[in-house]
């Protein structure tokens, strides 16, 4: 099978998950989690990024169809919520479902988004499908240091980890199983001395937070 390049993979996944809102909907299944639960897990380590004592800004880097915003919502924090996706399907969707909502906001377009207190990236670089790892990696640095640009107390990101069973990682070529203390060292040297790598809540997955040095 040949390989993708980047931008070839991007197409695929743009097409790969908007088939995906179309069968399942706005639902976890609809931004391919396994389930509510996982998506519900993932959102609360990732919020853990968010000092929520006094009003704040968010990006939600890759927001599907706003599930995170909904995740928030049910925090009664007070804060302003700006949610970016490539796929125009998840935003259209996810503007209807929050026009209620004055506080969420939704591009496509990564320039409309303003410097925000925080912004979160769940689970964005899990599919590599054919595109090669060294690639792909140098695509999710490339993407990192956007992120960092994009606020200002801090960021998390989550992304599924090399330490999964082998037999996992062997039968899906097409997923993008990171290394988590490359990705630690990377942030740590680039972004913050306060970076923290977690690693413990059961999943496939880790996450880091990177905490900027106010």
């Amino acid at each position: 099978m040949a390989t993708s390049t980047v931008e070839e993979t991007l197409k695929k996944l743009n097409k790969y998950f908007s088939e995906k809102l179309e069968t399942y909907g706005a639902t976890a299944q609809g931004v391919d989690y396994n389930g509510p639960d996982a998506q519900r897990l993932r959102f609360e380590v990732l919020s853990k990024i968010i000092e929520p004592s006094r009003p704040f800004t968010v990006i939600d880097y890759g927001c599907g169809y706003g599930a995170f915003f909904d995740f928030l919502t049910t925090r009664n924090w007070q804060f302003e919520y700006y949610g970016v996706d490539l796929i125009e399907k998840m935003v259209i969707t996810a503007r209807e479902l929050h026009k209620d909502f004055p506080n969420a906001h939704f591009t496509t377009d990564e320039k409309e988004l303003p410097v925000a207190d925080y912004l979160v990236a769940g689970s964005i670089f899990n599919i590599k499908m054919e595109c090669p790892y060294d690639e792909w990696q140098q695509m999710v640095l490339d993407t990192l240091r956007r992120m960092n640009d994009l606020c200002s107390k801090g960021f998390a990101f989550n992304m599924l980890t090399k330490y999964s069973d082998p037999e996992r990682m062997a039968g899906r070529p097409d997923l993008f199983y990171a290394d988590p203390l490359f990705f630690f060292d990377f942030c740590k040297r680039n972004f913050s001395r306060n970076v923290a790598l977690l690693h413990d809540y059961g999943l496939y997955d880790f996450t880091i937070l990177v905490r900027k040095d106010l």
